[in-house]
Order: structure tokens, then sequence, then C-alpha cells
């Protein structure tokens, strides 16, 4: 029912994934946005938009806000009232601001590594102080490293930035973590920022736990980020949204907003609206096909890559790969001469590691790997 092999020409269209590597041969598997056509109910959404011929300032109205209120319950059982809602048009000036509001100059914000690097950059941006905690690797999982959290915040520590899914190690955290992280929060008196954009790409066999369904004490304390547009591949309408129940944390991330962020445009609304009311079906059938190549990398990492360790993923489509044994200067740059475009681990808090995007068709999935095999192999 829907296409997810078709390979379409991305160059010439601005994108910023495709665009990065114009004048070289290299297969862009770095930054997260899919190869994928968005949902069919999606582009009919928007072409019915189109068609009223009138894009003014748009505010949030009420089926796009019916829309993501009847998402959250069904899909993760959280029950919100619709005032909770902040709407952005994206998820990083979100971080920004937070850094903004929830801290004052001098003051900590801290998170666990490796981490999407706008979490990292967001405080200092801002002249707030950052922290970092490295995950600690358990078996063949990531988890937090709760007495290093614990040496490592302060009394100017104001706030905790939570990745969940955890980009980039691909962890989708379990009720017992959340809810001990969430109590370190509480003993801090931490705001918790809780980033949930890939909670819609988890694995079968795993769940997404929402932070804030934790407890009414958890919600609380809790700012919850999320957006339809790593799910449904729709960045670009940069249409993302925040979940506050906590008025006095509500009014102070909207203080530090004014006069610095846009309104959300009218197609991003449209988009928002109708990924969650219509695009289920395509999210199931999205997912099965990421299944398929999470699995197929993970076997050819195992079987054609001799010094790359992968582990074993529950979410998201973005593969962190150990490339250390390879003994690289540079393993960004070693791949890009490959004819491969990975995003550098160090941005994350890890120069050992190299991120790969999977989210795309199978063949250009392939012949990136095969460029990977071929330079790995000239190292022997």
């Amino acid at each position: 029912m829907y296409e997810f092999d078709q390979r379409i020409d991305r160059r010439q269209t601005g994108s910023l994934k495709w665009d990065k590597y114009k004048a070289r041969d290299i297969v862009p598997l770095w930054v997260a946005d899919m190869d994928f056509v968005s949902a069919p109910e999606i582009l009919h959404a928007l072409q019915a938009r189109l068609a009223h011929g009138i894009f003014g300032y748009t505010v949030p109205y009420e089926n796009v806000i019916a829309a993501v209120t009847n998402y959250l319950q069904r899909a993760h059982g959280y029950k919100i009232e619709a005032d909770w809602l902040v709407w952005m048009p994206g998820l990083v000036p979100a971080l920004n601001v937070a850094a903004l509001a929830y801290a004052a100059p001098g003051e900590a914000i801290l998170t666990c590594t490796p981490v999407y690097p706008p979490f990292l950059t967001a405080p200092i941006w801002r002249e707030r102080q950052l922290i970092t905690s490295h995950l600690r690797r358990k078996g063949t999982r990531w988890t937090f490293d709760f007495d290093d959290l614990a040496a490592k915040v302060t009394t100017k520590t104001r706030a905790f930035i939570l990745c969940n899914p955890h980009n980039p190690v691909g962890r989708a955290y379990e009720r017992e973590e959340l809810e001990r992280l969430a109590h370190f929060c509480q003993q801090h008196d931490l705001v918790l920022c809780s980033d949930e954009i890939h909670c819609d790409l988890v694995y079968p066999g795993f769940k997404h736990i929402s932070t804030a369904t934790l407890s009414p004490e958890v919600a609380d304390r809790t700012v919850t980020f999320m957006a339809p547009s790593k799910t449904y591949n729709l960045p670009g309408l940069a249409c993302s949204f925040l979940v506050i129940a906590n008025p006095h944390l509500r009014a102070r991330f909207k203080k530090a907003a004014r006069g610095l962020i846009t309104e959300v445009n009218a197609l991003g609304y449209a988009g928002c609206a109708a990924a969650y009311d219509h695009g289920e079906n395509w999210r199931q059938a999205l997912l099965r096909y990421l299944t398929r190549n999470r699995d197929h990398l993970y076997a050819f990492v195992q079987q054609k890559l001799p010094g790359v360790e992968m582990l074993p993923m529950e979410a998201t489509y973005l593969a962190w790969l150990n490339v250390k044994d390879l003994g690289l200067e540079s393993p960004v740059a070693f791949f890009e001469d490959a004819g491969v475009g990975l995003s550098n681990g160090a941005d994350f808090g890890d120069g050992d590691y190299v991120r790969l995007n999977f989210g795309c068709p199978r063949s250009q999935l392939d012949e990136g790997l095969a460029r990977m095999e071929h330079a790995v192999q000239g190292l022997s």
C-alpha cells in the first residue's frame, strides 16, 4: 500500500541532507530526516490547504489541537488540557528558549551524553553552564549513571534535559529508569525537560513512556517536547509543540520566547493534524520497513565491518556505531572519502562513534554499506 523502496531525487530542492555533498559522490546517511515520501494522507491534507489559497498568520485552531490531545491520550495514555500546549516552529529553538526560561545566566543545565548536539549547544549559546554526565553501558544497553549524576549536579543546576527515546543510542527507557531520574530531579529541584520527538519510532517489544505520565508530581515539573516531524518526515514544515502542565513553568517559557519565536506556518498545522488523525497505518508500515533496515544493518555490521560495533536498538532510525577499534584519526572524513556521509560522534559528546541514518530505501542503505565495507577492508 505504501512505497518505501522508491528512491526520490532530492537534489535541487534545498535539502540540507543532500546539498551538503552536492558536488561530491557521497551517499548521505547523516542528518535525521528520512528519504521517504510522506504519508499520502498528509499530502492530501496539504493539497487541500493549498487549494484554499490564503496563507496568513495562523494560530493553533480547533482541529489541530484536538488531533494532538486525542493522539497523546490514544497513543501514550497522556491526558492533557488544550491550554497546556505551547506551539513552536521547531524543537531546537524550543531547547534554546527552555535554557533561557529555566536557568539564569551562569546557572547550570544538566544532560546525559552522547546526545543530540543542540542539547549541548543551547545552554552555552544562551550563556548558561552546561554539565554533562556520560551514559553508562550495562551489557548491550545504555542507561543513566546515577552516581555520576549525583556527583555532577550542583546548587546552581536548574534543569535536566532528557532525550527519550534517546538519540543517538536508540534506547526507549523503562519505567524504573525514568522514575529514578524523576526522583533525582525532585531531589535537586530541577525542571525536567523531556524531549520525546522520537516517541512514535519504537520497535516491537519496546514501549515509550512519556515522562509526565509517571505521576502528577512528576508532571508538575516536566516540560514535554514533541513533534510529528521525525515520525512522519515533516521537519521542513516546522511544526512542534510542548506540553507544560504547570502554569508557572508555562508562563516562564512563553515569556522567554516573547519576540524571538515566530508563529507556526499554516501548512505545518495542517500536516500535524493529518499525521495524528490519519497517519497511523502509514506509521505502522514505516516501522515494519525500518525494523527490516535495522536488522539488516545490524547483521551487516556484525558480518562485514570488523572493528565496528553496533548495539541492539530499541527506537529511532539512527544507529550509533563504535569505530574506535578502526584507529581512525577522523572517522567522518574517512567515510566521506569512501563515499558515505555520517554524523560525527564528537558533536554528540563521543568522538569514538559515528551516527548512521537508515531511514532510507534499502538500495540506498546498501549502497552506503558497500562503500563502508570496501573502506574498512582497505585498512587491513
